[in-house]
Order: C-alpha cells, then structure tokens, then sequence
C-alpha cells in the first residue's frame, strides 16, 4: 500500500495579539486618549481641524509602515498605530460633520456600509475573518482598513446618540457599557458569533471611550471633572506606555498561527515558543 503522504505545516507568527484582558483594556484607553489628544491638538493648540487631520494621518502613515515591517506581533508598534488610527478615525468624521456638513445619521450608515464592504471583500478575498489568522500583508491591510472604519463608525454613532437623547457624559458610557456586557454575555452563555462579537464590541469601545474621555477632560460646567484634555491624555498615555512595557518584556499577547503547505490556516497556538511550536509540527 502507498504510503500516506504527510501534510507540511509551518508554525507563523501571528501579526496581531489575542484577545485578552489586556487587549481590551489598552484598547478601552487608547480610544479615550484618541478622544482628548484630538481635541487638544485641533482646540486647544488651535492647529484646526484641517491641519490637525493633515499631520495625523502622515504620522499614521508612519506608524503603519513600522507595524507593517515587523512580519510579527510587537506591542509598541502595534498599539503605538492602534492610538494614532484612533485619532486619525477621529478626526474623519470630524471633518465629515463640521466640514463638510455630513449629518451623523448619514456618517453613521456611509460608515457601517464601508465597514460591511471591507469585511465582504476581506471574506471573498481571503475566505477567513480571524483575526487569528493574520500572518500576510494582504490579510493585515484588511484588518487596519476595518479598524480604521470602526473608530470612524464608532464615533459617528457615539456623537449621534449623545446628540440625539443628551444624556450626557456619564450616562452615554453606561448605556454603551451596558451593550457591551450584554455582548458578552451573549458570547460566552448564548453562543454568539466570535466574530461578529468580536467586531461589535471593538466598534462600540470607541463612543464608550470617548465618553469617559470627555467625563474627565470637560469643563465641569458641560458636566465633566474638569481636568483638561492635556491631564486626561497624560494619565491614559502613561498608562499605556507602561502596559506596552510590561507586554513587550513578557510576550504578552503573542500568538502563533500553524499554516499548512497550500497556504491556509491549520490552528492557532498560544503561548507557545516559536522552537517548541516548531518541534510539535
């Protein structure tokens, strides 16, 4: 009898981090700083809001060619890109709205069919939406287009409910807040799609983020704390700067992908060294 023929894998790294406690965390604050640093930067400094988009999306740019050559996941790079396109996101409905005077509602649909027409494209090109699976330029240039609409998106739907019910800083955190447990119960006790609960808390961090981001920087008599945006910025940035740290000096976060030999995805492996990975292959 022919012998059978053993498939070829190869163990990758993942390009971007599982999804932890700490993901979410860092995430939940970079939005937050997303929020203030953009308002500082356009207000405050008085650059504009012109100016101000201009010299973020070239520092975007930047970051991205950074995070693009490092073929693995490497927190500064990667959070350092996920701050900047948070702002960059920003400040894209920004000019949209006082601009170009785009009403929320219609930013909030345009972004939510661009949002869908990446992930379709992403599916039909790649046949996967893991985010598990991001070991190639092509896959990881999909997954920075749909986080850049999600900031996008997030902010058009965060700025057209606290518009529409003003319910103010504090309450508009809570109500997203809300949605997002209740997402989460509905992935760990009722079987809700990973991915689709995935994509739907990483959209609704942002207006939750931006919400407690204003809650402190604002003016006590809009109903903020009243610490400033260059405070607020300062607080969350250093706490980031020192999470990435500490991310950088154990490996946190870092995931291997098994890749058979036509290509596609076999599993994901975590925690594991890259030797050890290999050894089990």
């Amino acid at each position: 009898m022919p012998a059978a023929t053993e498939t070829v894998k190869t163990v990758v790294y993942n390009r971007v981090p599982r999804v932890t406690p700490d993901f979410w965390l860092i995430k939940l604050m970079a939005v937050t700083m997303g929020e203030t640093a953009a308002d500082y930067l356009n207000v405050q400094m008085g650059v504009g809001l012109t100016a101000t988009s201009l010299i973020m999306s070239i520092i975007l740019a930047g970051a991205l060619i950074w995070q693009f050559a490092q073929k693995r996941y490497v927190p500064a790079a990667y959070w350092l890109s996920v701050v900047l396109i948070s702002i960059v996101g920003t400040l894209i409905t920004d000019n949209l709205v006082d601009n170009f005077r785009v009403a929320l509602l219609d930013t909030t649909i345009g972004f939510s069919i661009a949002l869908a027409l990446t992930f379709l494209l992403w599916f039909q090109t790649e046949r996967t939406l893991s985010i598990h699976s991001i070991f190639t330029g092509r896959r990881e240039a999909f997954y920075w287009l749909a986080i850049l609409f999600t900031f996008a998106l997030g902010t058009a739907a965060g700025d057209l409910v606290a518009e529409k019910f003003a319910l103010g800083y504090l309450a508009t955190g809570v109500l997203f807040g809300m949605i997002i447990m209740s997402l989460a119960i509905g992935y760990f006790f009722l079987g809700l799609n990973p991915v689709l609960g995935f994509w739907l808390v990483y959209i609704l961090t942002r207006p939750l983020g931006a919400s407690f981001g204003d809650l402190m920087s604002q003016p006590t008599q809009y109903g903020g704390l009243g610490l400033g945006t260059i405070i607020t910025s300062a607080v969350f940035l250093t706490a980031i700067i020192t999470i990435v740290v500490l991310m950088s000096m154990r490996h946190g976060g870092e995931e291997f992908v098994e890749v058979g030999e036509d290509g596609e995805l076999a599993a994901a492996r975590e925690n594991e060294s890259l030797a050890a990975a290999r050894e089990e292959v």
